[in-house]
């Protein structure tokens, strides 16, 4: 399900997933089709880690990231779901052919 609310989503980003919602900052943003698939994308990610465990995940690989490259928006780009979900956005299709963690192959 989709909402829309700019108070939810960070500043510099226009779309945010929390199980099992999708917020976005302005309406007209329903009709990209890659940055909903990016948020489906996450959706299936955050399922897979049964919610909680893809929040602490996430959490550490950023920290880690952020001690690496010492860049807040270089270390998001470089979280492995981050980066399957950028990297497929615009495959509208690789969600039905997705495997099982592959969020790993992007680790």
């Amino acid at each position: 399900m989709i909402f829309i609310s700019k108070y939810i989503v960070p500043k510099r980003f226009v779309g945010i997933t929390l199980f099992p919602f999708i917020f976005l900052k302005r309406k007209e943003l329903r009709q990209q089709k890659t940055l909903i698939n990016h948020e489906k994308i996450h959706l299936k990610q955050q399922l897979e880690l049964l919610v909680l465990f893809f929040y602490l995940w996430y959490g550490l690989e950023w920290f880690l990231k952020l001690l690496k490259y010492k860049n807040t928006y270089i270390a998001y780009q470089n979280i492995s779901f981050e980066r399957e979900a950028y990297a497929f956005e615009e495959d509208f299709s690789y969600l039905k052919q997705r495997k099982f963690w592959s969020f790993l192959r992007f680790i």
